[in-house]
């Protein structure tokens, strides 16, 4: 069974060359990963030092093999927590008034 995992990513102070060149990579690969449901959510905080990402995984340790994919994963160190729940409001019942 899947669990859900929250993952978050002090991100480095400075951005050099080489990171910058990776985001269109990163993006791709978290794009891949929210359409095929791995990816729950992913969210920036507005000063680009944090990263928070919503994941599901078998164990934590397939958490980490999915991080490991991602491009600026080297620049990263995740802290990862096990989620009880993940609510969402896409995941409450729409009523239609037609």
């Amino acid at each position: 069974m899947k669990k859900t995992y929250m993952i978050e990513f002090e991100l480095p102070h400075a951005f050099d060359e080489e990171f910058m060149a990776l985001i269109p990579k990163q993006r791709y690969i978290i794009n891949t990963m929210l359409a095929d449901g791995r990816v729950k959510a992913y969210s920036l905080a507005m000063d680009r030092s944090r990263l928070w990402v919503i994941m599901t995984g078998d164990s934590e340790f397939d958490v980490l093999e999915q991080i490991a994919q991602m491009p600026l994963s080297d620049y990263m160190d995740p802290d990862i927590s096990e989620l009880m729940f993940h609510n969402t409001s896409d995941a409450v019942m729409q009523f239609s008034l037609n």
